[in-house]
């Protein structure tokens, strides 16, 4: 079966943001690569992007992967305040819940707080520190199955 994996992008600040995440989520980086390591004729880094993440990614659970990347400033820079998608994190409890989202949401922006919804589900909002946006939801009927 297929699966979705988010990728996010930074502004040169992505292994700052996936130290954090690790932080929340454990586990042991599935890949790390810097733009050195992809050094060939034609990169489109910089030398004093060498260091930058190419790519990391960090397995959540038993299945996904949450994966990102630092921009060349050669492409140009993200707007840290756009729309962008949200990542929507399934818990398997209120509490595990209740410790993604304040782990999360510190030094960010909540948006909506976690608390029961109208639609039955335990749920919150937030775009945290790195400006990526979040959705936390502990859904009973669903054990985090969703």
């Amino acid at each position: 079966m297929a699966s979705i994996n988010p990728y996010i992008h930074f502004n040169g600040n992505a292994e700052e943001a996936f130290t954090f995440y690790k932080s929340v989520f454990g586990g042991e980086y599935a890949a790390i690569i810097r733009f050195k390591d992809m050094n060939f004729e034609g990169s489109i880094h910089t030398e004093k992007e060498a260091e930058k993440m190419m790519h990391i990614a960090l397995p959540i659970g038993k299945h996904d992967l949450l994966m990102g990347s630092d921009t060349p400033e050669q492409l140009g820079r993200h707007n840290e305040n756009e729309t962008r998608s949200k990542i929507s994190i399934s818990a398997e409890s209120k509490e595990e819940a209740d410790r993604i989202f304040h782990a999360l949401s510190s030094g960010g922006q909540v948006e909506m707080p976690i608390e029961d919804s109208p639609w039955g589900s335990y749920f919150g909002m937030f775009r945290d520190k790195f400006g990526i946006e979040w959705m936390v939801d502990f859904d009973p009927r669903y054990n985090g199955q969703i």
